[in-house]
């Protein structure tokens, strides 16, 4: 039976938009989770609810425990994970509130934890990444977000960066001209971690600025980050309720 892990949280635990809401608090071989956990369903699924910062954004990037994080999902019995994630954009025809389903990621992190396999005691682990984001869970967030007319890119590459800070700018067309599409602090450790856990994942990425390549605006500040988050909020809402019981099918 198909149960959904979804990492971001903000506005999901609505009892407007989850049935049956329960909050669960629990620990993992990795420790404790960002946050507690809320159990119900949207529409016929089942789906588990984490808070990648915590619910007040108290866990800054470097310290979100992701590990902990997939390990508790995986725990609960989710067979996917579906993350929300804010990011600035790197390419012109990215604009504001556009959403883009990623397809590959740039682990620009330096202190993270970004393997479960402390040691090969048991074996060798090399797990592939060639594709690191579930092709079927993509497909269905990209239908969902066209049926409900919100601007979205089927593919795009993310560049995952330590933070808090954000980029200089010459850090910013650095990573253009490596490929990158997108910008985060988030996504590529978390997606390395569901994929040596054996969990098919997908990230739906929200625009919200330009990071600071472009010199014809003002550099990004975590103010217009979520100012833009705040206005496009909903549509990530709508997406996720619309896309869950696609999967579940």
């Amino acid at each position: 039976m198909t149960k959904i892990g979804i990492i971001g949280g903000s506005g999901l635990e609505n009892p407007e938009i989850i049935t049956d809401p329960t909050e669960i608090r629990v620990t993992t071989k990795f420790g404790d989770p960002s946050s507690s956990l809320t159990t119900g369903a949207i529409g016929a699924v089942e789906v588990v609810i984490l808070s990648r910062h915590d619910r007040d954004h108290r866990i800054s990037p470097t310290n979100v425990p992701n590990r902990a994080n997939i390990q508790a999902l995986k725990d609960q019995g989710c067979t996917h994970v579906v993350a929300t994630t804010a990011v600035g954009s790197l390419r012109e025809e990215i604009g504001r509130g556009d959403f883009v389903i990623v397809d590959q990621f740039i682990d620009f992190t330096r202190r993270r934890d970004v393997t479960v396999f402390d040691s090969f005691d048991d074996g060798m682990h090399h797990v592939p990444m060639g594709e690191p984001f579930d092709e079927d869970l993509r497909r269905v967030l990209h239908d969902a977000a066209k049926k409900l007319g919100i601007p979205v890119h089927k593919n795009g590459t993310v560049v995952t960066i330590e933070g808090p800070r954000f980029s200089t700018r010459a850090e910013s067309r650095m990573f253009r001209m490596w490929g990158a599409d997108v910008i985060n602090m988030s996504t590529a450790p978390e997606c390395i971690i569901a994929n040596e856990l054996e969990i098919p994942y997908a990230a739906v990425a929200m625009s919200t600025d330009y990071d600071c390549w472009k010199e014809d605006e003002d550099p990004v500040t975590w103010q217009a980050v979520l100012e833009i988050f705040r206005q496009n909020a909903k549509k990530m809402t709508d997406l996720l309720v619309t896309a869950i019981p696609a999967i579940g099918r």
